[in-house]
Parts: structure tokens; C-alpha cells; sequence
């Protein structure tokens, strides 16, 4: 393998699968992200299942899920002969008579994904002595897997600097270009990493009514209450903007479905404490659609949550 592949754990996850399948053969090699129920393939080597990046399976059903709970071998030249794999439903989706696995960990401990193969034929009893080069390969990914994890919350924290610029003057919170300028850099960490990501936006009811009753300033001093609430609810990493007039919009990153709804009902509390009516949306990001759908998801069910408030007042 040519060291300069090895720029990256993009760079080096091809370039790994590359090599190993030109040494093992497998018709089908696999660096994958468990987020959840899902199992997502971030890079293959496919020569012939028809897999591609960003296609998701359910972990569940996986080989490497029985693997990972330590009930089956991290190399099976005949997988049907182990119980676990042979019941595991992926087998009844894809062709399978070999399998390869090693799981891929944070520095913590904790399951990042997976590097795997399979393949339509028995394999011979043989390649189960490669098993200690194919472990020293994933170490060497997981380690640059887990130096550019700290390298991306650095360069994090630099792009948030960087969009200080583009911040809303009233309300402090970034503007619509610096949210969309983010907002590309997290889906790029997202395709990369298969991070899982929340969006939330959010419309203040009866702004028009308020300045229409009491003046732009009580309207005015409205939107900076809404500001400090939604900033009051989020982590540190989690991006908030003001995406024009009343309406604002909040990227939950490396969120899961539990941490995004715990956000949703934290803010919906906050607002109600504080007398100030909010209609708010959640969407999750697909790890096929992404976020810009995502977006587009929230918005909808923000006015969906705008309908229903307006017609319980009626």
C-alpha cells in the first residue's frame, strides 16, 4: 500500500480495502458506521453485490452485529456453518458463504463500525491465519479514524470562528449564510463519518400582532427573547441562526433520535415558561437524503405544529 493513501481515514479506508481484497480476494468489502439501528456503509470494494457509500442495512440483521456480541468468529470460510450467521436475516438478502469482521472503535471503547467482507463462496480454511494482519489494518484505520474524530472538533470550533461574521446583529445568533456555510460543512462530516444530525425550526406565533399592538420594539425585544431561549437549550457544538424575521433554525449535530426529541421537548418547556408561543419542527437527517432535506422536513412540520396551535386557540 502507498503511504501517501493514507492522508485521511477516507483515503485510508480505500485504499485498506483495496489492498485487501487484492490479497484475500472477497467480492465485497465493507468499512461501515453503526449509528442506532442502522449500519451504514461509508466505503467499499465491491465487485459485484452492487453495494455503494451511503447505502444503510439494519445492524440487527447483520453478521457483524453477531460478531461484535461475540457469537460468531471474525473469520468464517464457511459463515452457514457458524448458527449465528446462519440465522442472521442479512443472509437471506444478500448471498453469502464467507465472512471477514473486526469491529472499529473510538478511543473510548465504544463500536464506531465496522471493517468486513463477504463473499458467495466458501473460502479455504487457510484464510483464517490472516486474521492478525487483517487486525493490525483495522487498528491502523481506527487509530487515524479516531485522530481525525479530535482533528474534526477542532476545525469545528475554527469554522465556527470563521462565521462570527455572519452573525445576526440583533440577536447575536448566526445569520441565513452562515447557517447554509455550516450547515455544508456538517453534511460533508456527516457523509464522511455517517454522524447522525437533527434540525429543528422554529416560527414565533403573533409577531405581527404584537408590533401591530405595542410596537417593532416590544417585536423586537420578542425575537431576543426567543434567541436566549433556543440558545439556552442547546449544547456547546449545536448551531443556532436566525433565519429571517421570527423564524429560526436549530443543527443538532451528532444527535440521535432520543437526543433530538429530549431537545424538542426541552425547548417546547422553556418556551411555554417563559409565555413566549413558538411553533417548532423536528426532522431528522437521512443518511441518504441528507440535510438539506432534512430542512425542508422540519419546515413542514413546523407549520404542520403552526396549524394545530392555531386551531386549538380557536
Amino acid at each position: 500500500m502507498d503511504s501517501l493513501s493514507f492522508t485521511d481515514f477516507t483515503s485510508a479506508s480505500r485504499a485498506i480495502l483495496r489492498y485487501l481484497h487484492l490479497r484475500l480476494g472477497f467480492k465485497l468489502w465493507m468499512v461501515t458506521r453503526t449509528e442506532g439501528e442502522d449500519w451504514i456503509v461509508l466505503d467499499v470494494e465491491d465487485q459485484g453485490y452492487g453495494v455503494e457509500p451511503g447505502t444503510v442495512f439494519r445492524w440487527a440483521d447483520s453478521f457483524c452485529s453477531e460478531m461484535v456480541k461475540g457469537n460468531g468468529p471474525r473469520i468464517a470460510p464457511r459463515s452457514d456453518s457458524i448458527p449465528a450467521y446462519a440465522a442472521a436475516a442479512i443472509g437471506q438478502q444478500v448471498d453469502i458463504k464467507a465472512y471477514v469482521g473486526l469491529p472499529l472503535t473510538r478511543a473510548d471503547g465504544s463500536l464506531f463500525g465496522t471493517l468486513c467482507a463477504i463473499d458467495p463462496a466458501y473460502q479455504p480454511e487457510s484464510i483464517v491465519d490472516e486474521l492478525p494482519q487483517i487486525e493490525l489494518l483495522g487498528a491502523l484505520l481506527g487509530t487515524i479514524l479516531q485522530s481525525e474524530l479530535n482533528a474534526t472538533d477542532e476545525k469545528r470550533r475554527a469554522e465556527r470562528l470563521a462565521a462570527e461574521a455572519l452573525t445576526d446583529g440583533q440577536t447575536g445568533l448566526y445569520n441565513r449564510r452562515g447557517w447554509d456555510a455550516l450547515m455544508l460543512q456538517e453534511e460533508t462530516r456527516c457523509r464522511r463519518f455517517g454522524h447522525s444530525a437533527a434540525v429543528i425550526v422554529a416560527d414565533l406565533d403573533g409577531l405581527k400582532r404584537i408590533n401591530d399592538a405595542n410596537g417593532h420594539a416590544a417585536g423586537d425585544a420578542l425575537i431576543t427573547q426567543a434567541a436566549d431561549i433556543l440558545r439556552s437549550c442547546v449544547r456547546g457544538n449545536d448551531i443556532i441562526a436566525r433565519l429571517g424575521g421570527d423564524e429560526f433554525g436549530i443543527l443538532s449535530v451528532e444527535c440521535d433520535p432520543a437526543g433530538a426529541q429530549t431537545l424538542f421537548e426541552r425547548l417546547r418547556s422553556a418556551s411555554e415558561a417563559a409565555g413566549v408561543e413558538m411553533s417548532i419542527g423536528l426532522a431528522m437527517r437521512g443518511h441518504v437524503t441528507g440535510l438539506e432535506e432534512a430542512c425542508e422536513q422540519a419546515d413542514q412540520a413546523m407549520f404542520a405544529d403552526k396549524r394545530a396551535r392555531k386551531a386549538a386557540r380557536l
